[in-house]
């Protein structure tokens, strides 16, 4: 039931950001494209794309982590060099740390474009862009939140069963929609001219 609820829930943020991609090409056709070429050229392209990068890698590493749970290790047996043998704490753990990551290079980024002028109240394509990708990043912390809450219900569980991987499989639910919504933000955004 939880699974189903998740997915569920997830389906009604899909339509929260088709309405967001609504806005974005909405305004994008009655903005003209004078606006959107002056804006996009002050984008940086090659951080955006190693933070996307970061992003993705941060999905896989979310699935090893559900693999590990659904397997019921919860910890890794061997070193911690030796990735082959982490459980789910050690995967989850990197994925909330390459999400971060990736909340800090949205900050980064922000900054930028605020120093070359393009702020949320100075320019219409700054109030979508900062609107669309905003809503995203609240998103990645709200997943941030959601594993730091797996993480600790690994450890403070005396023993982890299917009720802890459930969490941690639901929580991946959300991380991979998380990752899908940005990868077509980030083509909307970033690559459409």
């Amino acid at each position: 039931m939880t699974q189903v609820g998740t997915i569920v829930w997830l389906s009604s943020e899909l339509m929260f950001f088709a309405g967001l991609f609504a806005i974005y090409f909405t305004h994008r056709a009655v903005a003209g494209p004078e606006v959107w070429a002056e804006s996009t050229s002050k984008l940086n392209m090659t951080m955006v794309i190693i933070n996307t990068a970061i992003l993705v890698s941060s999905s896989v590493t979310c699935q090893y982590g559900v693999w590990a749970a659904e397997a019921l290790k919860p910890r890794r047996s061997g070193s911690l060099l030796n990735v082959r043998q982490w459980g789910m704490v050690e995967w989850y753990t990197l994925t909330f740390i390459l999400g971060s990551v990736f909340i800090a290079g949205q900050i980064v980024e922000y900054a930028e474009l605020v120093e070359h002028g393009i702020s949320i109240a100075g320019s219409s394509y700054g109030s979508v862009f900062y609107l669309t990708t905003g809503f995203h990043g609240l998103h990645v912390i709200g997943g941030l939140i959601a594993f730091l809450f797996v993480l600790g219900s690994a450890f403070v569980a005396g023993r982890f069963t299917h009720r802890e991987a459930t969490r941690a499989v639901v929580t991946s639910y959300y991380w991979h929609f998380v990752d899908v919504v940005w990868i077509a933000l980030f083509f909307a955004i970033y690559f459409l001219k």
